[in-house]
């Protein structure tokens, strides 16, 4: 969109929270880490302040626990743990922006910490993945150049060709080198993963998109606030305003996983990346107890110290 009002990706401060942690003398943290937790803060639903997101318990809890493995895959040689140091360096900036007192500030670090910890883990999940995440890990566990969207295609190709048996296998191959941990509480990489693992893409697709219409509503209605006109993209075509979250929700998809990939998989190679039907979730979501029940058992695991199975 040219209207900077309805822009869509977040622009976010990460050079200058780089340059600050300099000057500062602090910890270095890596870029894509940093850019993908100030965006995916924004993106959820976070406040700004003078283009800073606004940081609570909640918020940081949302991102390290709840969204952060959906959408990211660290980089060959990346330390997961890098994007709860993300989070420490924004709290660190925001203490010194006296945007948080001396008590919200150490109760903040400490979740992070722990949170962060947390995220690592359950980006090493078998059971955790998404399609990008999943084909992101196999390109790069076959020395493909992720940066060369010709061999990426050329292995999209050769992976379709496989059976699936043999996609099981190399499915399989990733938690046998340790890519990933071995989850067998689900059965391994049968049906009810491969549902779950589309059930996650949709969801993670859905909400990326949400937040960016979300994110460029909030920008429209200030303006409006000022008496400014409606822009055109929205007053004369609003599909067109539609196609370009739905596209800019896979570009940033693939900025976190492999540039490309996220939308070859929703459109091209689809089959490699099943979206499931209505009777698919409906027969997969009877495995488990009602509503109520699984509310009870998901306290009781918590008050034994256990992380709530997925």
């Amino acid at each position: 969109m040219d209207h900077d009002d309805l822009r869509l990706t977040p622009r976010t401060r990460t050079a200058e929270l780089l340059a600050w942690a300099a000057a500062e003398g602090r910890e270095p943290v890596a870029e894509g880490p940093l850019r993908a937790v100030l965006a995916l803060l924004e993106l959820g639903g976070a406040r700004l302040h003078d283009g800073w997101p606004e940081l609570t318990s909640a918020a940081v809890e949302h991102l390290l626990y709840e969204r952060l493995y959906l959408y990211v895959q660290p980089a060959p040689g990346e330390d997961p743990l890098a994007y709860g140091a993300a989070v420490e360096l924004l709290i660190d900036h925001q203490r010194a922006a006296k945007r948080l007192n001396a008590k919200r500030y150490e109760r903040l670090q400490a979740e992070a910490r722990w949170q962060g910890e947390v995220a690592a883990g359950l980006l090493h999940r078998a059971d955790l993945v998404t399609w990008p995440r999943l084909y992101t890990l196999l390109l790069r566990a076959d020395g493909v150049d992720e940066h060369d969207p010709e061999a990426v295609r050329g292995w999209l190709d050769w992976f379709r060709d496989l059976t699936p048996e043999d996609r099981v296998a190399v499915y399989e191959a990733l938690e046998d080198t340790g890519t990933l941990d071995r989850v067998d509480v689900d059965g391994g990489w049968g049906p009810a993963r491969m549902l779950s693992v589309a059930m996650a893409t949709d969801g993670a697709r859905l909400m990326l998109e949400n937040g960016l219409m979300q994110r460029s509503y909030r920008n429209l209605a200030d303006a409006n606030a000022l008496g400014l006109p409606m822009p055109a993209e929205l007053a004369g075509d609003p599909a067109s305003f539609e196609a370009a979250v739905v596209a800019e929700a896979l570009e940033l998809f693939g900025g976190w996983t492999v540039p490309g990939l996220p939308e070859l998989l929703a459109t091209e190679y689809l089959d490699l990346a099943p979206e499931p039907g209505q009777d698919e979730i409906d027969a997969y979501l009877a495995q488990f107890p009602p509503e109520e029940e699984a509310v009870e058992e998901t306290v009781e695991e918590q008050a034994a110290g256990q992380e709530p199975q997925d």
